[in-house]
């Protein structure tokens, strides 16, 4: 159960996604029906830290707080990505793992959970301007850079901002099931579901030395995602071989076409079952997926879910039209 909820601050902690934290599960929604956590604030340096917006923070919670929390939460902070950390705040990471506590992390949050070692043989998620950097501190965690979170056991860690709402919703209807935590979604007016497996939204930036050959046919294929596509059509409209379209496609979106294809019809497929009243049939035939029982083959393969319970998310059983 989700009950006691810690907050470690280190110097410099991003207020952004601190204040997300507390918006989940520090604020008292008993008005709502709601359940009421225990939530505290706890300093890893000090009784007084500073943000990157330049105020200060004070608390009267040190690590000791950490020693009955059921979940510890990280937040980003400045420079993580190449300070050390206090052992003691690493020993106490690992002993809340060791006697059964989650910990989440969010943003470069995940590189104090790194540090402990908590990301060894993990499958893990940061925001996609530190994701390789996470992979070369931490050679043994196993990153993956175009996801919104990750929950790997006993591990939750999420990508950038927005991204750490999704994975605290995520605990809550874990722990206090999806009415609780589309409660909290409205009250902060934000989507009441994504799916950790979802793109992260901004596009990893190509080198600035490469030049971008496949952009006009990026745009072509967006426009076109209910069609059927080969890489021999793709590389004859880029004016390439297909050999060579490959290679370059690869070299500037980091995938393969089928790959990128894929993960746009399954994004769009999203967006109608999440805005319209459309068959999944329909559905099916405007991505490309061509029928209901091939969307939802492809559709649980990305997600881990199927898109009538992923429907069923945002618009309730009433939006369900018929089995998929």
């Amino acid at each position: 159960m989700l009950q006691n909820v810690a907050t470690l601050l280190l110097d410099e902690v991003h207020p952004f996604e601190l204040g997300v934290l507390c918006e989940v599960f520090g604020l008292d929604r008993s008005d709502e029906g709601l359940p009421v956590l225990d939530f505290a604030v706890v300093s890893a340096e000090g009784p007084v830290l500073r943000t990157h917006a330049g105020f200060t923070i004070s608390t009267p919670y040190g690590l000791d707080r950490l020693e009955e929390a059921d979940l510890i939460a990280v937040p980003a902070g400045s420079h993580f990505m190449e300070r050390s950390y206090p052992e003691e705040v690493l020993d106490a990471l690992r002993r809340a793992v060791e006697r059964g506590a989650r910990v989440l992390s969010v943003c470069s949050g995940a590189y104090v959970l790194g540090a402990a070692g908590l990301l060894d043989g993990r499958r893990c998620t940061t925001h996609w301007q530190h994701a390789d950097e996470l992979s070369r501190r931490f050679p043994r965690a196993r990153v993956e850079p175009d996801v919104l979170y990750v929950d790997d056991g006993p591990v939750i860690t999420s990508a950038g901002t927005a991204a750490g709402i999704d994975a605290a919703l995520h605990l809550v209807r874990q722990a206090h099931g999806p009415a609780v935590a589309n409660t909290i979604a409205r009250r902060m007016v934000v989507p009441p579901h994504r799916d950790g497996g979802q793109a992260q939204y901004i596009k990893r930036p190509l080198p600035r030395t490469r030049c971008d050959t496949v952009g006009d046919t990026l745009a072509w294929m967006e426009r076109h995602l209910d069609q059927e596509m080969t890489v021999e059509q793709l590389a004859a409209q880029t004016h390439m071989s297909p050999r060579t379209f490959a290679r370059r496609f690869q070299q500037e979106t980091g995938t393969t076409p089928y790959r990128w294809l894929l993960r746009q019809r399954v994004l769009l497929a999203q967006h109608l079952l999440e805005t319209s009243d459309e068959t999944m049939d329909t559905v099916a035939s405007r991505t490309g997926f061509g029928n209901a029982a091939a969307l939802r083959h492809q559709f649980v393969r990305s997600l881990g879910t199927t898109p009538n319970a992923y429907r069923r998310t945002f618009r309730g059983p009433d939006g369900v039209t018929e089995a998929a």
